[in-house]
């Protein structure tokens, strides 16, 4: 089993067992509107608006988002099932960190020191250097010494945006997908089987026939009065 499927596998535990940054940008409205969740149903005016204010500011600068992306394919690197760009993993991690800014430090800074440290060893900046000279980089922090009481700030960077990587990927669509995680699924019901009736000896009354659940609109979302009558 490789790194990869040792994840999925760990994930699909977990699920089993529960289911369980800031200078101004300018963009216009339209832009900001189409990095809106795709699955807005349930947001309240006031949460919209949160949503818009952060994804109308940008805390990483560009040469970071970079290095975000190379960590991430580090991290969790590409396969037929899909990849950190199609998840949009680099933006998940860019809106949690202004979402929480309390990680803010931690991520700026771990993403300093790796530019610091590749400088001194490789004469180089992180994103320049090869990916073996990356991945040597990264054993240093991601299997740190167990006995210490405390670790290191480059090991609780590490140990935070692998968690970031982790879980952008795996709740994003393509990450459900890799999962094989189908969740909930409506199914069509058309009353009870005419043998278990007819077993029974009894029958519908054919006026309850309409009645039944309409297939053609169970995708249609229910919608109430001011009252809290259902209406449709």
């Amino acid at each position: 089993m490789n790194r990869r499927d040792s994840i999925r596998s760990l994930l699909l535990g977990s699920m089993a067992g529960g289911l369980a940054l800031e200078s101004c940008v300018t963009e216009n409205e339209t832009s900001i509107e189409k990095k809106i969740w795709e699955y807005q149903y349930g947001r309240t005016p006031e949460e919209k608006a949160y949503d818009e204010k952060l994804l109308g500011q940008q805390f990483f600068e560009n040469s970071e988002i970079e290095k975000i992306k190379r960590l991430a394919n580090q991290i969790l690197p590409p396969n037929e099932k899909g990849n950190i760009e199609e998840a949009k993993v680099p933006e998940f991690i860019e809106f949690m960190a202004k979402d929480f800014p309390s990680i803010q430090t931690r991520m700026r800074g771990g993403l300093m020191w790796l530019d610091n440290y590749t400088n001194k060893t490789y004469g180089k900046d992180f994103i320049n250097c090869s990916g073996d000279e990356q991945y040597q980089v990264l054993d240093q922090i991601a299997f740190p010494d167990p006995k210490e009481t405390e670790q290191k700030q480059e090991v609780q960077f590490f140990s935070l945006i692998r968690n970031l990587v982790m879980t952008g990927y795996f709740t994003s669509e393509a990450g459900i997908k890799e999962l094989g995680y189908k969740g909930n699924q409506p199914n069509v019901w058309d009353g009870v089987p005419v043998d278990v009736l007819k077993d029974h000896g009894m029958s519908y009354d054919k006026s309850w026939m309409p009645k039944f659940v309409d297939q053609s609109k169970r995708n249609d979302l229910a919608q109430w009065d001011e009252e809290g009558n259902l209406i449709s």
